[in-house]
C-alpha cells in the first residue's frame, strides 16, 4: 500500500481531460446544491404539509440514504458497463425525479419523490471520480482533481443557499427541485462529447443479490433508528436495526467468497483505506446534520429570511472550497496523521463554541464564529481521505473504489441527519413535554411538542401572551437541543481525531509533497 502511493504516474492530462474535469463538476454542484436548498426550504415544506417529526425526517435524509444503499451497485455497474454511460442515463433520472419532487402533491409522495432522486443520485458521485481516476493518472494531477472535485461539492453549498434563498424568497419551495432540469439537460448535451468512456473490459457480471443486500442493509437500519426516534424502542425498531446489521454481516460475508465482488474486501485490511472512511463517515456526521439545524435555527428561532439565512451560511461553503484545494499545500510539509489529526481537533473547538449559543450575548455572532471554525477544520479532510482511497486501487477498479468513499460519506452524511436529527428531536420533545404552560390547551402543548415548526403554527393561533409564552418556550427548547447536538458532534470531531492519529500515514506522500 505504501509503496503503490508514493509511486508517480508518468503520463500527463491531456488538454480535453482539463476540459472534462470542468463538465465533471457539474453534477458534483447540483447535489450539494439540491441538498443544501431543501435545508431552507424545510420551513416553508412543513407549513404547506404539515408533515410529522418522523416524516420530516424522512423528507431531508431519504435521499442521502437512498444514495448510501445504492452507491456500491451504482460505482460497480460503471466499472462493467461504462462510467460515462451510468454517470448519463443517472444525469436524466436525476432531472426527472427533480419534476416529480416539485409537483410532489403531498408529503408521502415528496419522500418517494426524493428517494427516487437518491436513485439516481448515486450514479452521479461514483461515476465523477471514477472517471478522474482513469483521466488523471499522474499522481500530483490527480490529487488536483479530486480537489477540484471536492471542492465543487462546497461550491455547490454556497451557490445553494444563494440560489435557494432567491427563489424562495420570490416563488414557492416547488422552485428549489425544478432548477435541477435544465442543468441535467445541459450534462447530457455537453457530456458526450466532453468525456472518455471507461470501463473494466475483464469485469464479471453484475451480481443482483449483493446489490440489495446492501440497500436492504442500510434502510433496515435506518428504518429502525427513525422510529426509535418518533416513537421510542420497540420491538420493530430493534428487529429492523438488528436485520440490517445482520444482513451487512451476509453482505460482507458474500463479497469473499465472490470472484468478482462489488467490493473488494481485502482493501479494508489496509489501516490506511479503512481509517480514512471512518474519516469520511465521521466527518460528515458533524457537518450535515449541524448545516440543517444551522439553517432551522435562523429561520425558525431567529426569524430569518431564507434568503438572509443563506447569505449567513453562504461563507462556509467559501471556507470548504479554500481548505479543499489547500489540501496539497499542505501535505506538501506535513504527513496525513499530523494534517487531519490537527484540523479535526480545530473542528472540534468550533463545535464547543456552538454548545454555548443560549448563555452568548450575540448568539449570531457566536453560531457564525463557530461555523467557520469548524468549517475551517473539517475543509481538508475530504480532499485527503478521497485521494488516499482512490490511490490504494487499481485503474479498472476506480469505480467500486469510489463507490466505497462515496458510501461512506453519504452514509455518514444520512446518518448524522438522522443520529444527530433524532437527537434533537428527542430533547426538543422532553423539553417542551416539561414545560409548564397553563393557558396552552394540551392539544396544542402536544402539537408543539412534536416540532418546532408546529409549535410556532401553534403559538401563531393562540391569542396574546398564551401565544408569545408559547414561542419563547419552544425557542429555548430548539436552542437547548441545538447545543445538545454540538456537543454531540464535539465529541465526534475529537474521537476522529484520535482515529486519524493512530491509523493514517505517518509519512509525507510524495506525490503530494512535490
Amino acid at each position: 500500500m505504501e509503496q503503490s502511493l508514493l509511486k508517480e504516474a508518468p503520463s500527463k492530462a491531456t488538454r480535453r481531460d482539463w476540459i472534462g474535469l470542468a463538465v465533471i463538476a457539474i453534477p458534483c454542484l447540483i447535489y450539494s446544491m439540491d441538498l443544501t436548498v431543501l435545508h431552507l426550504a424545510v420551513p416553508q415544506i412543513s407549513a404547506e404539509f404539515k408533515p410529522s417529526a418522523a416524516q420530516l425526517l424522512w423528507i431531508v435524509d431519504i435521499y442521502g440514504f437512498m444514495v448510501a444503499g445504492a452507491l456500491v451497485t451504482m460505482g460497480t455497474l460503471g466499472d462493467r458497463i461504462g462510467r460515462r454511460k451510468v454517470l448519463l442515463y443517472g444525469a436524466a433520472a436525476f432531472g426527472a425525479a427533480s419534476a416529480f419532487a416539485a409537483a410532489a402533491p403531498s408529503a408521502e409522495m415528496l419522500i418517494l419523490a426524493r428517494a427516487l432522486q437518491g436513485l439516481a443520485a448515486a450514479s452521479l458521485a461514483p461515476s465523477t471520480l471514477s472517471l478522474i481516476r482513469n483521466m488523471f493518472l499522474d499522481d500530483r494531477e490527480r490529487t488536483f482533481a479530486i480537489g477540484v472535485w471536492v471542492a465543487s461539492f462546497s461550491a455547490g453549498a454556497v451557490i445553494g443557499p444563494l440560489f435557494g434563498g432567491v427563489l424562495l424568497t420570490h416563488f414557492n419551495w416547488h422552485s428549489v427541485f425544478l432548477i435541477n432540469v435544465p442543468i441535467m439537460a445541459l450534462l447530457l448535451i455537453i457530456g458526450p462529447t466532453l468525456l472518455p468512456e471507461f470501463r473494466d473490459p475483464k469485469a464479471g457480471r453484475m451480481d443482483v443479490v449483493s446489490a440489495a443486500q446492501s440497500l436492504v442493509a442500510v434502510l433496515s437500519v435506518v428504518y429502525g433508528m427513525k422510529r426509535i426516534a418518533a416513537d421510542g424502542v420497540d420491538v420493530f425498531a430493534a428487529g429492523a436495526i438488528v436485520a440490517g446489521l445482520c444482513i451487512g454481516w451476509m453482505f460482507f460475508r458474500r463479497q469473499r467468497r465472490l470472484a468478482d465482488p462489488l467490493i473488494d474486501v481485502r482493501l479494508f485490511a489496509v489501516p490506511a483505506f479503512s481509517a480514512a472512511l471512518i474519516m469520511n463517515i465521521l466527518g460528515l456526521f458533524m457537518i450535515m446534520g449541524m448545516f440543517l439545524f444551522i439553517a432551522q435555527y435562523l429561520q425558525l428561532v431567529v426569524g430569518m429570511s431564507p434568503l438572509t439565512a443563506g447569505l449567513f451560511t453562504a461563507p462556509a461553503g467559501v471556507v470548504f472550497a479554500c481548505g479543499s484545494m489547500m489540501a496539497p499545500v499542505l501535505l506538501r510539509y506535513f504527513a496525513p496523521r499530523s494534517v487531519v489529526a490537527c484540523v479535526l481537533l480545530i473542528s472540534a473547538v468550533g463545535f464547543a463554541l456552538l454548545t454555548q449559543i443560549s448563555a452568548a450575548s450575540n448568539p449570531q455572532s457566536l453560531l457564525f464564529i463557530g461555523m467557520l471554525v469548524f468549517c475551517t477544520g473539517m475543509a481538508p479532510v475530504g480532499a485527503i481521505t478521497t485521494d488516499l482511497v482512490m490511490a490504494a486501487a487499481p485503474p479498472e477498479r476506480a469505480g467500486a473504489a469510489s463507490a466505497i468513499s462515496e458510501t461512506s460519506f453519504e452514509f455518514g452524511g444520512a446518518l448524522g441527519i438522522a443520529v444527530l436529527g433524532s437527537i434533537l428531536t428527542v430533547v426538543y420533545r422532553t423539553s417542551m413535554e416539561g414545560a409548564v404552560l397553563p393557558d396552552v390547551p394540551v392539544s396544542m402543548h402536544e402539537a408543539a411538542s412534536e416540532t418546532i415548526g408546529a409549535a410556532i403554527a401553534a403559538a401563531h393561533a393562540l391569542p396574546g401572551a398564551a401565544g408569545s409564552e408559547l414561542l419563547a418556550v419552544a425557542h429555548a427548547a430548539y436552542t437547548y437541543a441545538f447545543e445538545v447536538t454540538a456537543a454531540v458532534s464535539t465529541a465526534c470531531a475529537l474521537l476522529a481525531a484520535i482515529v486519524a492519529g493512530l491509523m493514517l500515514p505517518h509519512f509525507r506522500l510524495e506525490h503530494m509533497a512535490k
